[in-house]
């Protein structure tokens, strides 16, 4: 299949190619299942008798994967068909959700099954997500890659937005097994879309070993990067167990269950849907600054339901996490791709996702052991400190205000 990055005079918008139209409505499907997958995780595990000990393993098992093989699956992303990654990735994940709706269903479901399900579909998201950021610029010319990402984030987070909704009330209504036979079928759905992409596989010219070591020279020789890599190892690990794992719990208790915690959800992608609007005109200079202090906005919710404030108010400060979020991710893109150069960006990512997961697995297993020996609230007003001390730190690195836009004449100064 010709793609738009081969006959550029084709195309004047992203979506004059089929290739790229392939691609979003990929996307979407897949993301219209991912949406209630969390929710409905979380509550399989709550209907066996699980708490929060049993979560905690149930998502430190679903992230250790991405952590092992995540620099694998960069790896195989620039030595093979992006496209069908993409397939059999898809698909053990399609297979891994199908097995746990299957055992949810008939009663079957243990923590260890639900554990085990978790690994499968984080091993198939180390291989998912390289080979995903990787095809875009196959599909779309350069002159249209900003176009291109701004399109299939801006739908995506439209679903998002009614995705936990739904998922709060499917889940309340009839159980978990729904949710995830729906996330099962909508990537059995996006892998066979995305292997009508076949997109031929990236030339290399190093081996694996040269490529890691020159990888982690540059990554090391930028303090940016790894400060700001090593601020989010504790920030995310912080949110994840806070919202993921402790979210749901709290709600179950303090608030109306699973209808509640997908309203929490639905505001939060709320706030990411407005937080892309917000990039779409707002360029501001200092990028990474931005990036820092935004980010620290997922203190917010974190913070209002240790409190115990009501609903309404946990909403809203959903919501102003999503819009930081969003903000943040953007902010930080773009400065990533304005100064580190494009040789070197697909194994410096690698180490920045692997450095900021790093910590994922010991924070749900620690917040879940605090969650037995403190209440649930006070463990997520520590995760709320954590967040927003790990912001506080971050600014205190120098680098963090030499790293902003560059435009025209500026972008051929990338930094060393």
């Amino acid at each position: 299949m010709e793609t738009a990055a081969d006959s550029p005079s084709m195309i004047s918008t992203p979506l004059r190619a089929a290739a790229f139209r392939r691609f979003v409505s990929a996307n979407l499907i897949s993301t219209a299942g991912s949406a209630m997958a969390p929710l409905a995780l979380a509550y399989s595990v709550i209907e066996q008798g699980g708490g929060a000990g049993s979560l905690g393993l149930v998502l430190a098992m679903n992230t250790v994967p991405t952590i092992v093989f995540l620099l694998a699956g960069g790896l195989f992303a620039d030595r093979l068909s992006r496209s069908k990654i993409l397939f059999f990735g898809n698909l053990l994940a399609a297979g891994a959700q199908g097995a746990l709706a299957v055992t949810v269903a008939t009663g079957h479901a243990t923590t260890a099954s639900i554990a085990v399900c978790g690994f499968v579909s984080g091993t198939a998201a180390s291989f998912i997500v390289p080979a995903t950021q990787g095809a875009v610029a196959q599909i779309v010319p350069a002159e249209y890659l900003q176009q291109a990402n701004a399109l299939l984030r801006l739908p995506s987070n439209m679903v998002k937005v009614l995705g936990p909704v739904v998922g709060g009330f499917v889940v309340a209504a009839s159980g978990a097994a729904w949710a995830l036979a729906w996330d099962a079928f909508t990537f059995t759905a996006a892998a066979f879309l995305l292997l009508g992409l076949r997109l031929d596989a990236p030339l290399t010219t190093s081996g694996v070993l040269a490529d890691l070591r020159a990888g982690w020279t540059g990554f090391w020789s930028r303090t940016w990067l790894w400060t700001y890599t090593a601020a989010g190892t504790v920030l995310v690990a912080a949110w994840l167990a806070g919202f993921q794992l402790l979210g749901p719990l709290v709600a179950a208790r303090q608030y109306a269950g699973a209808r509640d915690w997908g309203l929490v959800q639905a505001a939060f992608a709320c706030g990411l849907l407005a937080g892309t609007l917000v990039c779409l005109r707002w360029k501001p200079y200092r990028l990474l600054t931005v990036a820092v202090v935004a980010s620290g906005a997922l203190a917010l919710p974190l913070a209002a339901m240790g409190w115990g404030l009501p609903l309404p108010v946990v909403l809203l400060t959903a919501l102003v996490a999503g819009i930081g979020l969003d903000i943040a991710i953007v902010a930080w893109t773009t400065a990533f791709q304005q100064h580190v150069p494009h040789a070197e960006q697909g194994r410096m990512s690698a180490f920045n996702g692997v450095g900021e997961r790093l910590a994922i697995p010991l924070g749900y297993l620690i917040t879940a052991l605090a969650a037995h020996s403190w209440d649930s609230q006070s463990v997520l007003l520590a995760c709320a400190g954590m967040i927003a001390a790990a912001a506080v730190v971050n600014l205190c690195v120098p680098d963090v205000y030499r790293v902003n836009r560059l435009t025209g004449y500026d972008q051929s100064r990338i930094t060393k």
